[in-house]
């Protein structure tokens, strides 16, 4: 008999010390254990129904990456939880936290989204369109929406506590990493080296990353990273290369111009726009074709990506 996973939209255990719009955190002595729950949020706002499995692939798609760019190391993750490795004061919730929760170095996150483009789409498209530059980066005149650009560029934006993120210059960065370090008054580290490393090696993961997806069909148009600091060392974090951080569009359906079909939840988006709603809490309810086309895509990303079935059989994670 198959033991399905099941569907966890909140986790109340011991030593919570934060709840995001998707992921629970937990403190585990010198660790953490982040929890990637089945909640979906759209336009900043959580909506009421879970997309079941949803946390276990975006662990699973996380760990595929982890292990196979070389430049992702070094990294914050320790082990994915499961019957065989769970922290001894979890193990009555295992069934909550198998697959889906990574038990991880306890780092201190540095305040920048580190958002690396590779075609100009989203936030970047308005941008360009208003300024001709994207983050402070000027950008060859004549552009189209979703063309790629002529080399892969960094481009970093604030971690809003409650809002919007907003795109920042590398410069600006570069300021905001030193405040950071100031306050932390017992690092020796300089925080424009400190940043480009952090450029550097964002640029990097995305080209190994993007590499690998135009092996498997698909084109990875752009992708957002966390960095921390452990004793001073440089270590990427959170999640890496899932489609709630990263657009992801299928190769053969790309055109220069056009809305490109995806594997992230831009599905729920187009609904939602075509709902009426005005994006302010509570969020209307989401059909469940909706919701099973939302599951679908996920679940084609991590088979293309992964070379590998998706399943929420509880052996196979």
């Amino acid at each position: 008999m198959i033991e399905v996973i099941p569907t966890i939209q909140k986790t109340d255990l011991p030593e919570l010390v934060n709840r995001g719009k998707v992921r629970d955190l937990y403190k585990l002595g010198g660790r953490m254990m982040i929890v990637a729950t089945d909640r979906i949020s759209a336009f900043d706002v959580v909506m009421n129904e879970p997309i079941p499995g949803k946390g276990v692939l975006l662990t699973q798609m996380s760990r595929f990456w982890l292990e196979t760019l070389p430049a992702c190391q070094p990294h914050h993750l320790d082990y994915v939880v499961s019957d065989e490795q769970c922290p001894v004061d979890y193990a009555p919730y295992v069934d909550q936290l198998r697959g889906r929760a990574m038990v991880v170095k306890r780092v201190e996150i540095i305040p920048i989204e580190c958002i690396v483009r590779g075609y100009i789409i989203g936030s970047g498209w308005k941008e360009y369109q208003a300024t001709g530059a994207i983050s402070g980066i000027e950008l060859p005149a004549g552009l189209r929406r979703a063309e790629k650009l002529p080399e892969p560029i960094f481009t970093p934006s604030t971690k809003a506590v409650v809002g919007h993120d907003e795109p920042i210059s590398f410069e600006h960065s570069c300021d905001t990493v030193a405040r950071y370090l100031a306050l932390k008054r017992s690092t020796n580290l300089d925080p424009r080296d400190l940043m480009e490393r952090i450029r550097r090696r964002s640029l990097d993961i995305y080209e190994q990353a993007a590499r690998h997806a135009e092996g498997c069909g698909l084109i990875l148009a752009d992708t957002k990273f966390e960095f921390g600091l452990c004793n001073d060392e440089l270590l990427l974090a959170d999640e890496v290369l899932t489609p709630d951080s990263s657009r992801f569009w299928p190769m053969d359906q790309y055109r220069i111009g056009d809305d490109q079909p995806s594997f992230d939840k831009q599905l729920l988006r187009d609904y939602l726009d075509g709902s009426g709603w005005n994006k302010q809490p509570p969020p209307p309810p989401i059909p469940e074709d909706v919701i099973a086309r939302t599951r679908q895509g996920y679940e084609e990303a991590y088979r293309r990506l992964a070379g590998r079935e998706f399943s929420l059989d509880a052996k196979s994670v």
